[in-house]
């Protein structure tokens, strides 16, 4: 089992000015100690049940860029990107740049988008749910096309592409995974079967409504002829080694749980993960503990 990290906040000591040597020592020392991947939120304002909307919060890719740059076998992606952010063109092109550079280390992270205020606050557009799902699959499936080099026009109802050229083509073959978040079932999990190489559920939710959640994925795929097992199953939750309950056999334990219902990483955010302890700690006790469940 592998264990990737998220860092969804920028608000550290020393203030801005020292946003990016913290940065560095972060992703340094999480690739050093085993990490399998560093993800960062595509969001404009910070998110309300991380802070405030007013803190730090860095451009998604530009820092994807600048990691890329300190780290060499860390994957990157985005946890996730909404979909009403970029133009899909624009955002594919993104993604394979990040590939390239990073000799092959990019996810494509995207959703269906949910933070209204800071699409609102930057003046970008924010239609009904119904009709984010409709770009979020025609998303999908410019990003197979641009992928697959044959640049085929898209005439959807949302997107035109007269000429889709994304060149060069990415590092990762045949294309970096796309990794769909979310939890809906009747949408998102059958998008994942049909467009995604990885999920990514919540781990709050609990290990019962997850074994369900990828049940209802298994059924997606059985439905549409998709290999369940090739699909990376991923969640992500919050660690916080100053809560006297986290332990390091419950966190293993945990682990233990999430393999034996199917997940294949474990992406965590930590409080207080700008201290580099957290990171020590789980790579130090959690990460060789459940390197082979």
């Amino acid at each position: 089992m592998k264990i990737g990290l998220q860092i969804p906040r920028f608000t550290w000591a020393g203030g801005n000015a020292e946003i990016r040597r913290t940065l560095i020592d972060i992703v340094k020392t999480a690739e050093k100690v085993g990490f399998h991947s560093v993800w960062v939120m595509d969001h404009f304002f910070q998110i309300p049940h991380v802070g405030n909307a007013e803190e730090p919060m860095l451009e998604a890719y530009n820092t994807l860029g600048f990691i890329a740059a300190v780290t060499d076998h860390v994957k990157l992606g985005t946890m996730v990107t909404g979909v009403v952010y970029r133009h899909p063109g624009i955002l594919i092109k993104s993604v394979t740049t990040l590939d390239v550079l990073s000799g092959g280390r990019a996810y494509l992270g995207i959703g269906a988008a949910w933070f209204e205020r800071e699409a609102r606050g930057l003046g970008i557009p924010f239609p009904p749910l119904k009709e984010r799902f409709e770009m979020l699959e025609e998303t999908l499936q410019i990003a197979k096309i641009m992928w697959s080099q044959k640049q085929v026009p898209f005439h959807g109802q949302h997107y035109h592409l007269e000429e889709p050229i994304n060149s060069p083509p990415p590092i990762s073959q045949p294309h970096p995974p796309i990794l769909i978040g979310g939890m809906g079932e009747r949408k998102t999990l059958k998008f994942v079967a049909k467009y995604g190489d990885a999920c990514n559920l919540f781990l709050f939710a609990g290990t019962n409504v997850l074994e369900h959640k990828l049940k209802v994925l298994r059924n997606h795929c059985q439905d549409l002829g998709k290999n369940y097992d090739e699909i990376e199953k991923t969640t992500l939750g919050t660690i916080n080694y100053n809560n006297e309950s986290v332990t390091k056999e419950s966190l293993i334990n945990m682990c233990k749980e999430l393999r034996k219902i199917g997940i294949d990483q474990a992406i965590f955010s930590f409080t207080n993960v700008e201290t580099l302890t957290p990171l020590e700690i789980t790579g130090d006790e959690i990460i060789p503990a459940v390197a082979d469940l």
